[in-house]
């Protein structure tokens, strides 16, 4: 019996963007998806249409990653809407509250950490469990180039993200010998919606030697083959998906 056959797979931050890429990236591997949303219902059921219409099978479970609750919420549902434990888990939902370090509030570091780091700390915690006894398991963690190089104004996102990467390489040790991996993958410019917010980008993909932004299914294939059979010697790894920018 095949890994997605004996469970499903679930994404956090899907409903848009790199997730909702990775959504129907695994989707097409066979996975059943859980697609995680916290309050845009409208588009994750849309990427649960798109993923239905291709031939897969797909549920939307709302919930923000960032309550110490809603782990055992969004597993449940997964499990039970999906029929089987999650044997894939992409934690990628994602917040910035950016700011030159001496203006950045205790609200926006406690709120960017409490979504990008611990809440990706606690949904790997739960899922671990299942995957342990399983002996199979793929946590693939969405860091950022900004975790790896400096970016000013993004001290708390940095922070999260750094954070991330040691957590991946971490965590990976612990299991590797129980057949489950955990890595991370570490986008740079990624024309997103997020991305879109910050207006002109000729200055930012100057600094890009692409010269250009990656897509969310660019980065979405290396989360694919991260969560593979294949790549199950793999584990402890941080893959750059940034053009050449922190090469």
């Amino acid at each position: 019996m095949s890994p997605q056959e004996r469970g499903c797979a679930l994404v956090t931050g899907a409903s848009r963007g790199i997730g909702a890429a990775t959504a129907k990236a695994l989707a097409a591997d066979g996975w059943a998806v859980a697609v995680n949303y916290r309050s845009g219902a409208e588009a994750a059921e849309a990427v649960v249409h798109d993923i239905e219409a291709a031939g897969g099978r797909a549920v939307a479970v709302q919930g923000d990653v960032s309550d110490p609750a809603a782990a055992d919420t969004l597993f449940g549902a997964a499990e039970e809407a999906l029929g089987g434990p999650v044997l894939v888990l992409v934690n990628n939902a994602g917040v910035t509250a950016d700011n030159l370090s001496p203006a950045i509030s205790d609200d926006d570091w406690h709120r960017v950490v409490d979504t990008n780091l611990t809440g990706a700390f606690r949904l790997t915690r739960r899922a671990l469990r299942p995957m342990l006894r399983a002996r199979y398991g793929r946590i693939v963690n969405v860091a950022s180039v900004v975790g790896l190089r400096a970016n000013p104004g993004q001290a708390n996102y940095a922070a999260a993200k750094a954070g991330l990467v040691g957590m991946t390489k971490t965590v990976a040790a612990e299991v590797a010998k129980r057949g489950v991996t955990v890595n991370a993958v570490a986008p740079g410019f990624i024309a997103t919606e997020m991305t879109a917010a910050l207006g002109d980008d000729a200055d930012l993909l100057s600094h890009v030697p692409a010269k250009r932004a990656g897509t969310p299914e660019e980065v979405a294939a290396c989360v694919r083959f991260l969560a593979s059979e294949e790549a199950g010697y793999v584990t402890g790894s941080t893959l750059t998906v940034d053009g050449g920018l922190s090469a």
